[in-house]
């Protein structure tokens, strides 16, 4: 087997990222050398590679999907939005400066040849590649510059299965106008159907297959089911609800359950942190953008930003700020992380990301933040609460002025973070996916709380989680797709003689 294959969806947040996961699970268990793609991708959920680049947290776990390291070249174009016009562009790992969306368009060109080059390199090492699309490939008004869905099918003769979520409505529309917008060289790439997050009787939805099929004459591969452990590593911010629970919350071990607040910040960097806290028995733990949500709460975590300074001045224009420390005053615990983190502080001195200048923080912590114009990237591992853990940053903000206690101790003795009462920040994304660390970090938040019937749990392993996770994605592709029509794009490429469907794309491209 060798080849390609591109998974477009018809909307973003339509499954490709998990069927991308799913099908390279699937692949790697047969003993296939396989590697996900994804071109270009809007997110500011990211992780450090390896070589000390920057990708897309999706990526990331496509690459443990696969069995293979996370590598920038699985991501070679990522945008991060700062603002609502305006994104950092990373490339192949790097920060290469800032754009906005009409800016931008200018850089593709460039961009094009070295996401091109780049998917060819990774052909020619691994069996298969699987790309994944972004948002939908019938963005008409962006078709004549696109690198991310059919203009990189189209450069690279990629097969093309578009995934539809059927819990949005509309999904036969969806996936007929997906077609029928596109050009008749675009359409005859377009070889198959996914329906995803089925929920009911496959017996009713059959009919609407039959002729989906009739219409566009092309199949459906298969209709994958809803499934509720499916949660984990959220795409992009858009995918957090506000207000809303994260995970599947399960009893406590003990009397008393352990509430935590997480402020979902506008431009909210890398939310998923706090996942492995959901995966822990008797933690609830929810997203809130009023001040009243917090009243209740046990723990509030300030997570990360791609805008620290913005979001700073959002939680004081919300009450967000007062709701957050009279939380601190009365004893209880805060965490911040990253962004979060810096706006515990005493003071944030920013002329590079929004060029503010000193602005004061919410003085919970006694450090000062200064924004550097170089990016840090890193992997380090230290000690965490007394105990091994791991961790990656990314961020401008650096710590130039902190209290001796550290909440993370490097190998030579260095502090990271602080931990300060019951005040605790770090930079360190994923320091929460480290099992001890996080069993300890519960108890402190714990006794602070005055939960004393909160019991931890000993034997939660985030790691395992989301290998299930990931060997359950694999098996609702074995389970429920056409594997052998998916064999035969990889080996054969997209079928002769589809269809094409009016009234083709406008513009003719």
């Amino acid at each position: 087997m060798s080849g390609g294959l591109l998974v477009a969806g018809t909307s973003s947040d339509a499954g490709k990222s998990v069927l991308v996961a799913g099908l390279c699970r699937w692949l790697a268990r047969q003993g296939v050398r396989v590697a996900p793609f994804k071109a270009q991708n809007m997110s500011n959920n990211s992780v450090v590679t390896m070589e000390g680049g920057e990708i897309g947290r999706a990526q990331a776990l496509q690459a443990a999907a696969a069995g293979v390291a996370p590598s920038v070249r699985f991501n070679p174009v990522l945008l991060k939005p700062g603002g609502d016009r305006s994104s950092q562009v990373v490339v192949l790992g790097k920060a290469v400066g800032q754009t906005t969306a009409m800016s931008y368009r200018d850089r593709k060109p460039e961009l094009f040849e070295t996401v091109l080059a780049t998917l060819e390199g990774l052909r020619a090492e691994y069996d298969v590649v699987i790309c994944e699309g972004a948002g939908s490939p019938t963005e008409i008004n962006l078709r004549a510059d696109d690198i991310a869905n059919m203009g990189l099918a189209r450069a690279a003769n990629l097969p093309v299965v578009v995934v539809g979520d059927i819990d949005r409505g509309g999904v036969f529309a969806h996936l007929y106008g997906t077609v029928a917008l596109l050009s008749p060289a675009d359409q005859v790439l377009v070889a198959g159907f996914v329906i995803n997050k089925f929920r009911g009787d496959p017996a009713l939805l059959a009919p609407g297959l039959g002729q989906l099929e009739d219409l566009t004459g092309r199949p459906v591969l298969g209709v994958v089911p809803w499934h509720r452990e499916l949660w984990l590593d959220a795409e992009d911010s858009l995918s957090y609800t506000p207000d809303g629970v994260i995970g599947r919350a399960q009893p406590p071990l003990g009397q008393q359950w352990l509430r935590v607040a997480v402020v979902r910040l506008p431009r909210i960097s890398n939310g998923t942190d706090v996942e492995a806290l959901a995966c822990e028995p008797g933690v609830s733990v929810r997203f809130v953008t009023e001040p009243s949500r917090l009243a209740d709460a046990d723990l509030v975590v300030l997570p990360g930003s791609k805008a620290t300074v913005h979001d700073l001045d959002w939680l004081r224009r919300t009450g967000l700020a007062d709701a957050v420390t009279a939380h601190a005053r009365k004893g209880l615990p805060v965490l911040g992380i990253c962004g979060g983190f810096q706006m515990l502080g005493e003071k944030i001195t920013d002329s590079y990301e929004s060029a503010a200048g000193a602005v004061t923080g919410l003085g919970l912590l006694d450090i000062e933040i200064e924004f550097q114009p170089r990016k840090t990237l890193r992997r380090p591992d230290g000690l965490a609460f007394g105990a091994p853990a791991t961790g990656y940053e990314i961020h401008h903000g650096a710590v130039v002025s902190q209290p001796p206690n550290g909440l993370v101790t490097l190998p030579d003795g260095t502090p990271e973070g602080v931990l300060q009462d019951a005040i605790a920040g770090t930079h360190w994304h994923g320091l929460l996916e480290n099992d001890e660390p996080r069993r300890e970090f519960l108890r402190w938040a714990a006794a602070h709380a005055g939960r004393d019937g909160f019991v931890v749990a000993q034997d939660t392993s985030f790691a395992a989680l989301r290998e299930a996770q990931l060997d359950l994605l694999a098996d609702l592709v074995a389970d429920h797709l056409d594997t052998d029509v998916l064999r035969r794009l990889l080996a054969e490429g997209a079928p002769s003689g589809l269809p094409v469907l009016p009234p083709g794309a406008p513009t003719g491209k």
